[in-house]
């Protein structure tokens, strides 16, 4: 018996590649290719394929949701109904009455419009409102005292802190043709003569006004509401400086201790939007 029979021999016997290889000191491939080419097949080789038949899952596929989180904890406040309450979370996301009663209530706008204000009015709503800008100082300080600074420094900011802008004084000349002058444009030869004025006799002057932007890279951005290039000269807009005054009176709550260290920021602001708005006051009846 040959070699190649023997190795068939234990192929069938269940031997497998490696050892056979092995046994008779040839190569791994060898032996594939003998059973390759001589078609050796062990008894238990062929396996008849799993027949089933696949049953189509009529289960109705549940859409994804995200999951309900819990209500927040509220003050307590035994004056006021859950509608009332409600009212109370909606004004603090916006600030605005009219939105958070049709947000609390349902019904018309013109209906909301009329009961928003009164809401805030209120004074077992303003109370509540305290005790939830309270707790929202507690629970977001770090959030709040950020979006609190943001507005004092839109309401401290000023255009010179992004750009520089002066004026320059120049002496005036015409421009007198002359093949001799020291200066040559596309039409030949000129010179420059002295205008003179003839009010008071000297040369006359003339001003010119220069603005430079700061590079983006060494100032703060945050205050700039909007840029562009209009005619070839930079147009700013800053951030409303008299808005963001008028949101943190809003947003800041009153000093607990009413002294100089604690309110001179409140203060301060209080002043400044007086003196604009009797300012106001004082333009429409003039």
């Amino acid at each position: 018996m040959s070699k190649m029979e023997e190795a068939k021999a234990d192929y069938l016997a269940g031997m497998k590649y490696k050892d056979i290889a092995k046994k008779y000191g040839v190569a791994l491939s060898t032996v594939k290719s003998w059973k390759t080419r001589n078609k050796w097949q062990r008894n238990n080789a062929t396996k008849k394929k799993s027949m089933h038949t696949k049953v189509k899952s009529t289960r109705t596929k549940q859409e994804k949701v995200a999951p309900s989180l819990p209500p927040p904890e509220l003050p307590d406040s035994n004056e006021l109904n859950d509608k009332q309450k409600a009212f109370c979370l909606y004004y603090l996301q916006r600030y605005n009455a009219t939105w958070a009663y049709q947000k609390a209530y349902g019904g018309s706008y013109e209906n909301a419009l009329a009961h928003g204000s009164r809401m805030v009015g209120n004074g077992r709503i303003k109370s509540y409102l305290t005790k939830l800008k309270k707790q929202q100082s507690q629970d977001l300080y770090a959030t709040a005292n950020d979006i609190l600074l943001r507005y004092l420094n839109q309401a401290t900011s000023n255009v010179t802190d992004v750009l520089s802008f002066r004026t320059e004084k120049h002496l005036a000349y015409y421009k007198v043709r002359d093949k001799n002058g020291p200066y040559e444009d596309g039409g030949g030869n000129f010179r420059y003569v002295p205008k003179i004025d003839p009010e008071t006799g000297e040369q006359a002057y003339y001003y010119t006004n220069i603005v430079k932007l700061k590079d983006s890279s060494e100032i703060d951005t945050s205050n700039i509401k909007s840029i562009r290039i209009d005619k070839g000269e930079p147009v700013v807009e800053m951030e409303d400086r008299q808005k963001a005054m008028q949101i943190l009176l809003d947003r800041l709550p009153e000093p607990e201790v009413n002294d100089g260290s604690t309110n001179s920021l409140l203060a301060a602001l209080s002043n400044g939007m007086k003196k604009i708005w009797s300012d106001k006051d004082g333009d429409k009846d003039s």
